[in-house]
């Protein structure tokens, strides 16, 4: 007899009625997309143990076909949820502590996708920098792992849960270029500042729990949709602070965002790729579980404090990247202001701004995979060369190179014909038809600060030469500077890049084949809630 036949017969005392266990029904091809990110990472690590001598960029080509996989079920997933007149639709598993829906598919698949740009960067960086093995690439599975349980908690506490397998893994893969110290002082920054942030968002879901006797996100909605001010509101709305601050902290919000600069300087840019693009989507995907679903009713409670982070994380990150003469740096501080960007689409608390922040999760997680790739492949051994100096005369070295960086670089700009101007043209319409004016205001302004920033790039690229001078000046100054390192260009990298960069200019010119699948997702979040 199994332990659990055992559990549910045995009786108290004798002559007793046998107590019956009520165990939660699971749904296990709802879980599979997790389960295939979990598992076998697990496996990669003990067959990397075993297999002492496996074929070059077996590791990268292993955790781009799991995550691809993952991906193709989560695809799967989604006509399932989809079909609601067949049937189907969204629904919860594990005693609706986890949600399967178009939202929760749609970030999964950008997880997958951060995941598989971030190994094909990962496979010649790690090889040249003499670390080549399962573990980075495990590592990078199971933090997507967390990010998925993210994007689909029903509960505060698995949502807790998930945000931390989602961080840890991180803090190790920011210090694991043992070599270097810069990246060592990154990944303890960014673990003792999550710690701090993880307590944080424990007192919010104690105080939460306290305001309203669940950690359950449909039963919050549902007590508070039948009285609003359960406690009066203090406790609720103490306990909501609280949570923003440990999603503001995961999301790099401005003022919390001060581990952001330093941790991307000194971890490894394949890292910085993955922390950019599916820390941030799993970050924002459990901000709007909480405080677009959840809190949906206290919005005009929270809205103001969400829509300050969003002012002072625009302004702040767009303004300080100015700066800088760190290429690692500048991005740092551009994806301070992207989170900015993506807190105005949170404040404008409607469907449309809920899709425009799918949307800009999803064409941000490709443009920052691939501009990532080209600092990976510029920075070199040890990335001595992230400076913007090393980025001088590049267009004439490497053309093709600096034009697909360019282009990578217009769209985190927002120029037409991108993704990244729809990204920002979604969420700033949202605060419009939502009639926050002048927060579409802030935003614009924002970008035009930022456009700055990425020109600055462009034209160290592009007009000027290696000694630093405009072209047709001081050419004898030229002549005698020093040839920069060669820049390396593995196989995996240049797919990563291409890709990165066809996505960017395919959606930039039908966008409708990114803002339908956003649309379609929003309304499932609210399918299986009271």
């Amino acid at each position: 007899m199994s332990l659990l036949a055992a559990l549910a017969t045995q009786t108290a005392t004798a002559g007793s009625v046998p107590v019956v266990v009520d165990t939660p029904s699971v749904d296990w091809w709802g879980l599979l997309p997790l389960i295939l990110l979990a598992a076998p990472a697990m496996v990669l690590l003990h067959v990397s143990s075993l297999l002492r001598r496996v074929f070059r960029g077996f590791h990268a080509l292993a955790t781009v076909a799991i995550a691809g996989t993952a991906a193709g079920f989560a695809i799967v997933q989604w006509f399932r949820v989809q079909d609601v007149a067949g049937g189907r639709g969204p629904y919860t598993t594990v005693a609706g502590a986890f949600t399967v829906d178009g939202f929760s598919v749609f970030v999964t698949v950008v997880l997958c996708l951060a995941v598989i740009v971030s190994a094909l960067v990962a496979d010649g960086y790690l090889r040249r920098e003499g670390l080549d093995g399962a573990e980075t690439y495990a590592l990078l599975l199971l933090s997507a792992s967390g990010g998925v349980v993210m994007a689909s908690a029903n509960d505060l506490i698995v949502l807790f849960l998930g945000l931390e397998v989602l961080s840890i893994p991180v803090y190790v893969l920011a210090a694991s270029h043992l070599r270097r110290s810069t990246s060592q002082e990154a990944g303890f920054k960014y673990f003792i500042l999550g710690a701090f942030a993880s307590a944080f968002f424990l007192y919010g879901i104690a105080l939460t729990y306290g305001a309203t006797g669940s950690t359950n996100l449909s039963v919050i909605r549902a007590t508070l949709s039948a009285d609003p001010f359960v406690d009066g509101g203090t406790l609720l709305l103490a306990g909501a602070a609280f949570l923003l601050v440990g999603f503001g902290f995961k999301v790099a919000a401005v003022p919390f965002h001060a581990w952001t600069p330093d941790v991307y300087q000194g971890a490894p840019s394949p890292v910085v790729a993955y922390m950019a693009s599916g820390v941030k989507a799993a970050g924002f995907a459990g901000l709007v579980r909480v405080f677009s679903v959840a809190l949906e009713g206290q919005v005009n409670d929270w809205r103001p404090i969400v829509v300050g982070l969003a002012v002072l994380t625009l302004l702040g990150g767009s303004v300080l990247a100015v700066v800088q003469t760190d290429v690692k740096r500048m991005l740092a501080y551009s994806s301070i202001s992207h989170a900015g960007f993506l807190l105005v689409g949170v404040a404008a608390a409607s469907a449309a701004g809920t899709a425009a922040v799918l949307f800009y999760l999803a064409a941000y997680a490709v443009i920052i995979g691939g501009t990532f790739a080209v600092v990976t492949a510029v920075g070199g051994p040890g990335e001595r060369s992230t400076s913007l100096d090393a980025f001088r005369g590049l267009g004439r070295r490497h053309p093709v190179l600096a034009l697909g960086f360019a282009v990578l670089l217009f769209a985190q700009t927002g120029v037409p014909l991108t993704s990244g101007f729809f990204a920002k043209f979604g969420v700033i319409k949202a605060a419009v038809d939502g009639e926050w004016y002048w927060l579409a205001a802030v935003a614009m302004v924002s970008a035009v600060i930022g456009a700055f920033v990425y020109l600055r790039i462009v034209v160290a690229m592009f007009m000027l030469d290696d000694a630093g001078a405009t072209h047709g000046h001081d050419e004898d100054v030229a002549e005698e500077a020093p040839e920069p390192e060669p820049v390396a260009l593995p196989g995996a990298l240049v797919l990563a890049l291409g890709a990165a960069v066809l996505l960017t200019l395919v959606v930039g010119v039908l966008p409708g084949l990114l803002t339908g699948l956003a649309d379609d997702a929003v309304p499932t979040v609210l399918a299986t809630l009271p």
